[in-house]
């Protein structure tokens, strides 16, 4: 059998790096600059083909807006001081996820401990968030393009 894949959510300010900065970027970027020792430690356990919600966060979007997946693990970023993954979007959320619609997901990280940038998703709450979403483009469920072909 295949190993697991393990599910996180990342955090980005969207006017440093939105959803529209990832898709314009061939869909695949470094996702470095983390400096918390607990997110850089989650970051470090993440695997090729993990899945990972991408969160604009900030004082005017708080919100799941798509899903991208591990391509590089973890590796040593001399050029920022630090480390980081590579991730690809996978695709959009067919609608945005608020952070007030996940308020009732009460074993969420994201809630538990609201300033880290980097937090594992168990499955469960992974399966509400793509409920409460619609899923996202590229989750197998299609029925139409995503409209950032």
């Amino acid at each position: 059998m295949g190993k697991e894949v393990k599910r996180f959510l990342l955090k980005t300010e969207p006017s440093e790096w939105s959803w529209e900065d990832q898709a314009a970027n061939g869909g695949i970027s470094k996702w470095d600059g983390v400096k918390n020792k607990q997110a850089q430690k989650y970051l470090k356990s993440m695997s090729i083909n993990d899945v990972c919600f991408f969160y604009h966060s900030g004082t005017k979007a708080r919100r799941i807006v798509g899903v991208v997946t591990v391509v590089k693990e973890w590796y040593t970023d001399e050029e920022n001081d630090g480390g980081a993954v590579d991730v690809k979007a996978v695709g959009e959320m067919r609608r945005a996820v608020d952070l007030k619609e996940m308020k009732d997901l009460k074993d969420f990280v994201l809630l538990k401990q609201p300033r880290l940038s980097v937090v594992p998703v168990p499955d469960l709450i992974w399966d509400r968030i793509c409920e409460l979403g619609g899923g996202y483009y590229g989750d197998g469920n299609d029925d139409e393009s995503n409209p950032n072909d």
